[in-house]
């Protein structure tokens, strides 16, 4: 776990000088919910309240998870040889997948999607998620059957991959943990204004300029 600490407070430091450029106001909007941000003890580490909206936090827990996946791929590679071999043999079908529009993105939109939800009546002439696999090869080698012997093994060398990162995830939290004030402050000066002007400008348009108080 060495050097969780630093990786947990350089990837903070990012979103830190990433979130400045957000706005509440081009955030487009969820239709699924993320599976990488529900209930997430990342979230509860950062001391994300309920009303911080979706691509704030997604953006932080899309580093602290980037830490996790790299301290993984690193422990497969040194100690997990059939489980690092079928790995890459994945990245290699991939290779030959064709054009993947979800791959290669920055922490920060890694699990949204890749198109906007179009408007009634306007569909797009084409969506990024309609070219997947563009540009495919079919020239790959089928996959060899594994032994129940192999087949075993392999199970066990997932599982140590799955405790590895628990591990690393529980040593993530409590790294972020100690990120929480500079959180709150980044949140408060750059993120709430947004709300309240968002809420204001609502109810402006409904009766007027009447203030309103109480919702956050």
């Amino acid at each position: 776990m060495d050097g969780i600490d630093g990786r947990v407070r350089n990837a903070v430091d990012l979103w830190l000088r990433w979130l400045p450029r957000w706005q509440i106001g081009t955030a487009r909007p969820r239709t699924r919910i993320c599976r990488k941000c529900t209930g997430s003890p990342i979230a509860s580490a950062a001391g994300f309240g309920p009303d911080v909206p979706h691509p704030v936090q997604h953006a932080l827990i899309g580093r602290m998870s980037t830490i996790i996946d790299d301290a993984v791929d690193d422990y497969t590679a040194k100690n997990l040889p059939l489980l690092h071999r079928e790995l890459e043999r994945a990245d290699a079908r991939k290779r030959h997948a064709g054009y993947q529009p979800a791959e290669g993105l920055s922490p920060e939109f890694q699990g949204l999607d890749v198109d906007p939800q179009p408007q009634d009546g306007a569909p797009f002439l084409f969506t990024l998620e309609g070219l997947a696999g563009t540009g495919a090869s079919s020239d790959t080698a089928p996959r060899e059957p594994l032994s129940d012997e192999a087949k075993a093994a392999l199970r066990h060398e997932i599982e140590l991959s799955d405790e590895c990162a628990r591990s690393t995830g529980t040593a993530v939290c409590l790294a972020l943990i100690d990120h929480r004030a500079r959180i709150a402050e980044a949140v408060e000066r750059l993120v709430e204004p947004q709300i309240e002007a968002l809420v204001s400008d609502m109810f402006r348009g409904l009766d007027g300029d009447g203030a309103r108080g109480g919702l956050f």
